[in-house]
């Protein structure tokens, strides 16, 4: 009989990867009082050693298996490839009624290679924050990161709805704003609004930088706001994004085709001098713009460059 699924605060919460994501759930468990007691995850010694100095874990080891050993929630906060071997390391570790989450920007191959390690009686209810920063690493955390974003829930059929509840409680209270839908339709979504930008941006981000060389130093000295937002999303953890790609391949690749044949109407419209073509658009995608303000989604101050402090952290993708 498995342990049953009670309300906040959980008991003990493990966390596996503390890089922004990650240290920033441990110090929102801390703020809100979800957690009595919160286990740091990190293989890497300079990751663990940093997270006690800033004391934002009750313990910290590298052993994943006993990290979870006794926890009622395990989230897993790594690249979305690493998720299958670390899935498989403390599959039999995890006790009777415990949960199972993670913060994937991608639900399909997560639910594909996490669920197979779970032991019947452990409930799996898959999460993605959509909120983060270009920065990295435990002292790139804070609190208040998922502070009126939204958090989107992707459970499989069958998940009991008494630990899917708890895991909506758990982002509610860091301020998140809740979403639950399948894993197929997350990723279909989240492959225009936050994946296929970020491709464009990485590929804009890289031919200026072979047009570099031909300006001598122009393209940076010259750049306007909307290249620095390129390279600020183009700034993201290249590991994380390079499985977000791989993993989500389809569902990018059809949006890819979608927006090729968007570019190529483009095109046309300034080729063949079409002004009401083009204004007509540039007013569509600007009512877009204002609805995402309106939505608190961000902020209309005019802070080029990003100043902290001025707007709120925008998605990197995750």
């Amino acid at each position: 009989m498995t342990a049953p699924v009670t309300s906040l605060p959980f008991e003990r919460v493990g966390i596996v990867g503390l890089g922004l994501i990650g240290s920033s759930i441990a110090r929102a468990l801390r703020k809100s009082g979800s957690a009595r007691a919160i286990v740091a995850i990190d293989r890497d010694e300079a990751v663990q050693a940093r997270v006690s100095a800033l004391g934002i874990a009750d313990s910290v080891t590298g052993d994943a298996a006993a990290g979870v050993a006794g926890c009622d929630l395990v989230i897993l906060c790594v690249p979305v490839m690493a998720n299958a071997a670390i899935a498989e390391q403390i599959g039999p570790h995890l006790a009777p009624g415990a949960i199972v989450s993670d913060v994937g920007s991608v639900k399909g191959a997560v639910v594909r290679d996490i669920a197979p390690h779970l032991a019947e009686g452990v409930h799996f209810v898959p999460a993605h924050p959509v909120a983060g920063t270009e920065h990295s690493g435990p002292d790139a955390g804070f609190a208040e990161l998922f502070a009126n974003r939204w958090s989107i829930l992707t459970p499989p059929a069958g998940t009991d709805p008494a630990a899917v509840e708890r895991v909506r409680a758990l982002w509610s209270a860091f301020g998140s704003n809740v979403e639950i839908m399948t894993p197929e339709h997350h990723d279909l979504v989240l492959a225009i609004t936050s994946h296929v930008p970020h491709l464009i941006a990485y590929n804009i981000v890289g031919t200026a930088a072979d047009m570099e060389t031909v300006t001598e130093s122009e393209v940076i000295k010259f750049s306007a706001g909307g290249f620095r937002d390129f390279t600020r999303i183009a700034a993201s953890d290249p590991t994380m994004w390079r499985d977000v790609f791989l993993t989500n391949k389809d569902a990018v690749l059809e949006m890819l085709g979608r927006f090729n044949e968007d570019l190529a109407a483009l095109q046309r419209m300034i080729r063949w001098g079409d002004g009401e073509g083009l204004h007509a658009l540039f007013t569509r995608t600007r009512a877009i713009r204002r609805g995402i303000i309106a939505s608190g989604q961000e902020t209309a101050a005019p802070d080029f460059g990003r100043h902290a402090g001025l707007s709120a952290p925008k998605e990197p993708g995750a």
